[in-house]
């Protein structure tokens, strides 16, 4: 690219190469502004009589465009694209999601040149509106070698990143106890409910057991039967693993066990098992507290309708202590 100083009255279809002011330090036209006619007469309205350009070269591409381009490759979802000027151009969500991330793919994207991306923490719940992602030219223009990398980076590998919708899941819970089911419930509901109203969700089903092993089974089969999108067992005892109560109950009811125990603190002792596409997490200790736990990094994606795998979770120990 090429950069100099032109006649106002010639920079029409040029590129600004700085910002301009206003009286009283307001932002006027900013850097990067491809010139029209139309400011071309502000600018001499203001007294301007020149002005430094840059003019791209053969083997360029604007940071406009660029930024548009590529981030209209680095996710899908619930997603939409706001540019902005600079070369700049932001991911918004659309609607209440979960923002899912190929870390691998995302590191290969920021190894090249010519542009950066930044996006939320893989897991994140993001709601209508927020941003989730940003994608940074270098400035003024992006050698189309460099740019044309990336765009097969990324049409090789996949996206980047995925909104997923949370679409009015349902949450069953079953509560247990050694020696009174309902002081399950006493102890965990309120932080239960609490939990899940950050993501706008509500407990649609629910029943109390003690931990005798039939009469668990058979409340989660009761339970597993009305299909909701997510159960949780919540616990007042530490399982011992799969062949405690809780976890002999999942397999009887049909549960292939997906994994026990995480890198994460609090929730060492988690359970996660499935019934076809349902998920059923046991977190003990979990939910006494609103305290940041494992349960606040599943269950966006559990609530996304996302199937986790034990390999997933096993990558949660970079960032795992939480508290």
């Amino acid at each position: 690219m090429r950069t100099q100083p032109v006649d106002i009255r010639q920079s029409a279809g040029r590129i600004l190469c700085s910002t301009v002011f206003q009286a009283g330090g307001r932002k006027l036209l900013p850097k990067g502004h491809l010139i029209r006619e139309e400011d071309v007469e502000i600018l001499q309205a203001r007294g301007m009589t020149q002005v430094w350009v840059t003019e791209l070269e053969e083997g360029e591409v604007g940071e406009n465009e660029a930024a548009i381009r590529i981030a209209g490759e680095v996710g899908c979802g619930a997603l939409e694209i706001r540019p902005t000027a600079g070369g700049r151009a932001n991911l918004l969500a659309t609607e209440d999601c979960c923002v899912l991330v190929d870390e691998e793919v995302l590191r290969q994207v920021n190894c090249l040149s010519g542009v950066a991306m930044a996006t939320l923490a893989n897991f994140s719940f993001a709601r209508a509106g927020d941003r989730v992602a940003s994608v940074k030219s270098a400035p003024f223009a992006v050698a189309r070698s460099e740019f044309e990398a990336v765009l097969t980076l990324l049409k090789e590998r996949g996206p980047v990143m995925q909104a997923r919708p949370i679409r009015k899941p349902t949450v069953a819970v079953l509560y247990s106890d050694a020696l009174c089911a309902e002081r399950a419930r006493q102890l965990f509901e309120g932080v239960m409910c609490q939990r899940l109203e950050r993501f706008g969700v509500t407990v649609g089903f629910s029943l109390a057991s003690t931990e005798e092993h039939e009469g668990l089974a058979r409340s989660l089969e009761h339970l597993l039967g009305a299909r909701p999108t997510l159960l949780l067992a919540a616990s007042t005892t530490a399982p011992a693993g799969p062949g405690d109560a809780v976890g002999r109950a999942m397999q009887r009811a049909g549960c292939r066990i997906e994994r026990f125990m995480a890198p994460v603190e609090p929730g060492h002792l988690l359970l996660l098992g499935y019934k076809e596409e349902i998920p059923v997490v046991s977190a003990p200790g979990c939910y006494r507290s609103t305290k940041p736990n494992i349960l606040d990094l599943l269950l966006c994606p559990l609530l996304a309708r996302y199937r986790l795998s034990g390999w997933e979770i096993a990558s949660l120990g970079h960032g795992g202590l939480l508290g």
